[in-house]
């Protein structure tokens, strides 16, 4: 049995059937078919359901399947480790993001990194927390920073701080120049315009307001975290966001909120007992040190 049999293997359980996997392949079909006839052989069992229209794996080609997918990751993380270069004067690091915090987190760790590190490449994604668990998980990605709990028991969290969520407005807002905390009851009389319910972010902001006993005035939902600042600079509503989003360079004001902000725990995630590059460790120590600005 060959690597390259595996490879077509999951092919065909990818794209449903023989056809599509060829092409995708780039071989043809006849020798896709000859290929999984000669592991199914070799593993004495019918690893497809042939029967119907649609190819599907059958019980003992499922759980194949499965520990394929797993050889492949650990290989592919082994290759890595043959081209760590420890001195990191070359390499590359795959970091993700979930958004709120790509729009105050990303840039100082960046800066603060790529000043350390010059050499290696940097490919940052933003992705919610199920893209960014899927992505560990089949080892496209190295390490991301994101909200805990998470649910794959093979993912690992590394406390790394706590993000405190605060009111935020723009200077066309009167209470831009606000100094003192905000209470339940004029928050309740304050327009808002929000991320959408989809957001771990929106959830704990919900969570906020049942605690208080406020009926917000939601006037506007926005499915981006750039495109809420944009209206927040430029309608006279409030938001709630992590508290480092708002700027003067922003033109945004933070304004406390009164009893206890709302608190998410943000961790560092990495797939256990995986891998780990000289790369995603040095940001790891990066941002354990706590060295970046915000």
């Amino acid at each position: 049995m060959l690597l390259r049999h595996l490879r077509y293997l999951l092919a065909v359980a990818d794209h449903g059937g023989f056809t599509r996997a060829a092409e995708a392949l780039h071989v043809s079909q006849p020798t896709l078919s000859q290929q999984i006839r000669q592991l199914e052989e070799t593993l004495g069992v019918s690893l497809f359901d042939r029967t119907s229209r649609t190819v599907k794996p059958t019980d003992a080609g499922q759980a194949y399947i499965e520990c394929a997918r797993r050889v492949l990751v650990e290989l592919e993380a082994g290759k890595r480790a043959l081209h760590d270069v420890k001195d990191l004067s070359r390499g590359t690091l795959r970091l993700a993001m979930t958004p709120t915090f790509m729009a105050y987190l990303v840039g100082p760790l960046v800066r603060d990194y790529a000043a350390k590190f010059p050499n290696i490449h940097l490919q940052i994604f933003e992705l919610s927390m199920d893209d960014i668990e899927a992505g560990l998980l089949d080892d496209s990605l190295d390490i991301a920073i994101a909200f805990t709990p998470v649910r794959s028991p093979d993912i690992e969290c590394v406390p790394a701080f706590v993000e405190t969520l605060g009111g935020v407005v723009g200077h066309c807002h009167p209470l831009y120049e606000r100094q003192i905390p905000l209470s339940p009851k004029e928050m309740a009389q304050l327009e808002f315009a929000l991320l959408t319910p989809d957001f771990i972010t929106r959830s704990s902001v919900d969570e906020y307001f049942r605690q208080q006993s406020i009926t917000p005035k939601v006037a506007i939902e926005v499915n981006s975290v750039s495109t809420l600042l944009e209206v927040i600079r430029h309608t006279p509503m409030a938001t709630i966001l992590p508290e480092p989003i708002a700027t003067a360079e922003r033109a945004l004001c933070r304004i406390e909120l009164q009893g206890e902000a709302p608190r998410r725990d943000a961790a560092l995630l990495r797939r256990k007992n995986n891998y780990h590059s000289a790369a995603s460790v040095a940001f790891a120590n990066l941002v354990m040190a706590g060295s970046t600005s915000v």
